[in-house]
């Protein structure tokens, strides 16, 4: 089993939807987020700007059930396969990632 290298602090999180592979989200997890993810199979993420852990969906409902977790080969980033209960974004999308900014003609 892999570890999750923590020594830089934050790791960049890559949350997808299980069903259908969509990129959701991305956050950043510490070490302390990380454990609450594995202990209650709910994603668990580090907000920089306010400086504290916050659980996905806790206040709006749009949980995230944890189905697998990956590491990448630096053991570095994570990317994480969620079933998504509602939206994923704050803004109420579907996905964090709406905003087209190039595609090939």
């Amino acid at each position: 089993m892999n570890h999750v290298d923590f020594s830089k602090g934050l790791v960049p999180t890559i949350i997808l939807d299980d069903q259908n592979g969509e990129v959701l989200m991305l956050a950043y997890m510490n070490e302390a987020s990380y454990q609450k993810t594995l202990e209650t199979g709910f994603t668990w993420f580090y907000s920089r700007s306010r400086n504290e852990l916050w659980n996905k969906g806790a206040t709006s409902g749009h949980t995230q059930k944890v189905q697998q977790i990956w590491t990448d080969c630096d053991n570095d980033t994570l990317l994480i396969r969620v079933i998504q209960t509602g939206p994923a974004c704050h803004t109420g999308k579907r996905s964090c990632f709406f905003n087209l900014i190039k595609e090939e003609e």
